[in-house]
């Protein structure tokens, strides 16, 4: 058994709100698979970021599109088939909470859309896969330099960061766990929220992007690994059926829904 895997006796109570940090148009679907199984489809995907407080600890997961896509149309004229409607800062300010608060960053990979408005949480702890901060700071890696821009305060040595290297067990009392979960990106996590009242919550990352990639075990053209890739949606899966999880892949837009709609969280 996962050493994670059975919750401890008296953990601290945890809260879960789902943030909306920006729609992309995805105008070739084809990119998201290495098969072509959607030629000629289009597709609106959500970014979603998640708001943990564990106990008196506030924790991000995934930090959304950047700044720079505020206001953006997805369409037509200034569209770089990006936006966000509010930023990371005026969602939180909306129940109280303010950028100095939150403890912890955790990212699932790299990419913009999961690490774009990191730089308003300068005091929090960054968590990100090791793997993932070795490419970033690889003079070889394909577009590095514009990945690692968001998370240049951490890199640099001016913030907090630990890099992890497998599952993480982030507050040691198995309610929230990164799940190592590689392909995607070289060290790709999801996350697992326990929650007293709803149960298992998986968070995907981008294990997959939407509900088809999923159920079809679908690998995008861009992951880094075919096989690790495969492996880490079958050990997704897994988790979710043994531990009947409720599973939010978070590109989803149907998936929004499975949480309670802000600034309602789920408990």
């Amino acid at each position: 058994m996962l050493p994670w895997a059975v919750q401890a006796a008296e953990p601290a109570p945890v809260s879960l709100w789902r943030l909306d940090c920006g729609a992309i148009q995805e105008s070739d679907l084809n990119n998201f698979s290495d098969i072509d199984a959607y030629t000629g489809q289009s597709r609106r995907l959500t970014v979603s970021c998640y708001l943990i407080k564990h106990g008196d600890t506030y924790m991000l997961w995934d930090t959304g599109l950047p700044d720079e896509d505020l206001g953006l149309p997805l369409e037509g004229p200034r569209s770089t088939g990006e936006t966000v409607a509010r930023l990371l800062p005026d969602e939180l300010a909306a129940i109280g909470v303010k950028p100095e608060q939150i403890a912890i960053v955790a990212v699932s990979h790299y990419h913009l859309d999961h690490t774009g408005q990191a730089h308003h949480f300068p005091q929090a702890r960054l968590l990100m896969g090791k793997g993932d901060i070795a490419a970033l700071r690889s003079a070889t890696e394909p577009f590095a330099k514009e990945h690692a821009k968001p998370l240049e305060h951490w890199l640099s040595g001016g913030g907090k960061l630990e890099e992890i290297d497998g599952d993480k067990d982030v507050f040691k009392d198995k309610s929230v766990v990164m799940l190592s979960l590689p392909g995607h990106t070289p060290s790709h996590h999801g996350l697992l929220v326990r929650l007293a009242g709803k149960g298992v919550v998986l968070l995907s990352g981008d294990v997959a992007h939407f509900r088809e990639n999923y159920e079809n075990n679908g690998v995008p053209q861009f992951n880094v690994d075919r096989a690790q890739s495969l492996a880490s949606i079958d050990r997704f899966k897994g988790l979710a059926k043994n531990l009947h999880a409720t599973v939010v892949i978070q590109h989803e837009t149907g998936d929004i829904g499975k949480l309670p709609a802000f600034p309602n969280f789920a408990k």
